[in-house]
């Protein structure tokens, strides 16, 4: 993304756009809840994910977006609504296709493997669905970004999507090698903010968001 040309002087440089890009992970899930690999399996909000979802679209008022964009999946684009947000789904934004590990947790993908199993250290494995590899989600990610640059020159973009897929495209916002996404979270119903600070790709704020409490009936 970097130019060797000079930017016009009334115009933000192509790999410096002046707009912020928030980044929304979709509220809570049974799946998400459980700790289980929801990749493109497409499952509903739990009341508190609504609840998470509402107060999300709180702390994102003050912003000016050009671009909003929203996974397909039901989780996502009803986070978007929920959070005011006038959404268009972008199919580039699903999940991490989990392959064979969709569903389970990494304990009982752990207990079956017999060592310390990560997504991001040692992939998927095919299921019903092909899997995907980090790189390939990166790949995906890239897209994204190429659309959403430009978007930036102009105002704030904001991304609602998913935990893993965000964290790898944070990754490839920072100039870093897919796998720095395991070393950030997100947390269900979580804000962040991505720009530029001194003309460099950087974390402006990271997986804010209320975390409100389980109500009794759900805990």
């Amino acid at each position: 993304m970097d130019t060797d040309s000079d930017p016009l002087p009334d115009r933000p440089a192509p790999d410096n756009p002046q707009g912020k890009l928030v980044l929304l992970r979709h509220g809570e899930t049974e799946w998400s809840r459980a700790g289980r690999h929801t990749g493109l399996t497409d499952i509903p909000l739990t009341a508190h994910g609504e609840d998470l979802a509402r107060q999300a679209g709180e702390l994102v008022r003050g912003y000016d977006f050009g671009l909003v964009l929203s996974s397909p999946l039901q989780r996502s684009h009803r986070t978007a609504e929920l959070a005011g947000l006038h959404a268009q789904v972008d199919p580039l934004l699903v999940e991490w296709d989990y392959g064979g590990y969709e569903g389970r947790t990494s304990a009982e993908i752990r207990a079956e493997l017999g060592y310390n199993w990560t997504a991001f250290s040692h992939g998927v494995i095919r299921g019903k669905t092909p899997g995907e590899t980090v790189e390939e989600v990166a790949a995906r990610a890239s897209r994204v970004l190429t659309r959403v640059l430009p978007a930036m020159a102009e105002g704030d973009v904001a991304l609602i999507a998913h935990g893993h897929f965000l964290r790898i495209l944070t990754a490839v916002f920072l100039r870093e090698a897919p796998r720095f996404g395991a070393r950030i979270t997100l947390d269900a119903g979580s804000v962040s903010v991505l720009g530029f600070y001194r003309e460099q790709p950087a974390i402006l704020a990271w997986n804010h968001g209320p975390q409100l409490p389980l109500k009794p009936s759900e805990s």
